[in-house]
């Protein structure tokens, strides 16, 4: 039997102590563990991106870190940045131009256009796209992805 280990994190704000197998991927984890079903398990070799979550205000693949390495850190997850308000703009232009379709890779191609975002300069459509390349979405295109994160970038250029 394996022995469990305990960690201590803040998830989404709330304090989380918890028992968990050291072998836990952070993602099976923050689903089976905590019920938090917006980061998805895809590849399961960080190829995807499709389970990636905050740490410490980075995103990170979420199938490529165990649970027990997220010990003391602050971890974000789709649905913590939904309720906040932290992604209302991207969510917007990301509906207005069907940027989404299946909705499996949006959390995490949400997380990533985030962190885009957050580094307030203007990105070129390249840069966006490279920017995008660890998120794997097989029903878009990326064309009206890269449209919606192009769109912010200029409100957000345009408000200063």
């Amino acid at each position: 039997m394996t022995e469990m280990l305990s960690i201590k994190l803040i998830v989404n704000g709330i304090v989380v102590n918890k028992l968990v197998d050291p072998r836990q991927h952070l993602t099976d984890f923050l689903r089976s563990d905590l019920g938090l079903t917006g980061s998805h398990i895809g590849c399961e070799h960080g190829v995807c991106g499709a389970c990636s979550v905050r740490v410490n205000g980075r995103v990170v693949r979420g199938c490529l870190m165990l649970a027990s390495q997220s010990d003391g850190a602050e971890i974000e997850t789709i649905e913590g940045l939904v309720e906040s308000g932290d992604l209302n703009e991207l969510m917007t232009e990301f509906v207005a131009r069907n940027a989404l379709q299946c909705g499996f890779c949006t959390p995490g191609i949400l997380l990533t256009a985030a962190e885009i975002v957050a580094e307030d300069r203007c990105f070129s459509r390249q840069e966006i796209r490279n920017e995008l390349s660890g998120n794997i979405c097989r029903c878009t295109g990326y064309q009206a992805i890269i449209d919606a994160i192009e769109m912010v970038l200029i409100e957000n250029m345009k408000k200063k």
